[in-house]
């Protein structure tokens, strides 16, 4: 088995409180070094791309260059998710170390928050990152992610705004009609450098009304690793619902190839939701397809 990535949350510390995002239930908790190291290790026959965040950010850790050096040393290459919030205080070796592959800085984050930060030094802290990446450090993407469309235009407000302001600082146009009405992915606003588009998305709770089958990438593209060690099947499970296993006591091999696990596997080979918490997730069913019902081998 090889998954894409496996997201590590090295912390469940974000510091904000979005409104499209659930509250975090779960204790706050950073990841030991020790412990990472020891997670590097048994990812070795698994993946060599790693996504820092499940929940947390991990630009929140004084000491994040610690964990992208020993990423770098066993091979990995990573993405770092964040809400952009901490971009000036992060210095630019630790953004741009050598291990980052990717940058992600989810924009949509500025407006659903209350914090004493204006819009323009939160978009200097953005367009410095990019500066910096553009004039130095060829090899990593930014990702400015816009994951707020949806059909009633509910951010249309603050994403013209928000256009401006990119279209000022790149010397070019955005045309947001064009977005909301083609529902465009993505555009290249320089070398590297990629605006993205989404759809907002209901986060899977036991608690929502929705209830369907369908397949999913879960155990298949990725799986998740929390912060106190619990695997989860996917990147959505941030309070280990699905706790298929902690590493502080169990292997990933033995995790992966629990009853659990492979009932999940092969339930979703054949269109079914066989977890409580899968069946209520809407976001799954961006991946439905029309399966031929045939008998289904084992991955392990």
């Amino acid at each position: 088995m090889h998954f894409n990535r496996v997201h590590i949350e090295v912390t469940n510390i974000c510091g904000l409180a979005c409104s499209f995002c659930p509250p975090k239930l779960q204790p706050t908790k950073t990841m030991s070094l020790s412990f990472f190291e020891k997670i590097l290790i048994e990812l070795q026959p698994y993946t060599r791309s790693l996504a820092f965040h499940v929940m947390g950010d991990p630009l929140t850790l004084s000491n994040l260059f610690e964990y992208l050096q020993l990423a770098g040393k066993y091979g990995f290459e990573v993405e770092l998710t964040t809400s952009g919030y901490y971009l000036e205080k992060t210095p630019i070796e630790v953004l741009f170390h050598p291990a980052v592959r990717q940058l992600n800085i989810s924009l949509n984050s500025y407006n659903k928050n209350s914090l004493n930060l204006s819009f323009e030094a939160y978009m200097d802290g953005v367009f410095v990152a990019c500066k910096n990446k553009l004039e130095k450090y060829p090899k990593p993407f930014i990702n400015l992610r816009v994951w707020n469309l949806d059909d009633v235009l509910s951010e249309a407000k603050f994403n013209k705004m928000l256009f401006e302001s990119i279209e000022n600082f790149f010397d070019m146009k955005i045309n947001l009609d064009a977005i909301y009405k083609d529902k465009i992915k993505s555009l290249r606003l320089a070398s590297k450098v990629l605006l993205n588009f989404d759809n907002y998305f209901e986060w899977p709770s036991l608690n929502n009304t929705h209830d369907s089958d369908s397949t999913c990438h879960a155990l298949k593209s990725h799986i998740g690793i929390l912060a106190d060690g619990t695997v989860v099947p996917c990147c959505l499970d941030g309070e280990g619902v699905i706790n298929l296993g902690n590493l502080h006591d169990t292997l990933l091999k033995e995790v992966l190839s629990s009853k659990r696990a492979q009932d999940m596997i092969e339930g979703f080979a054949q269109n079914k939701a066989v977890e409580a918490l899968c069946r209520k997730c809407s976001y799954k069913d961006r991946f439905k397809t029309t399966l031929p019902k045939t008998s289904f081998q084992k991955s392990y």
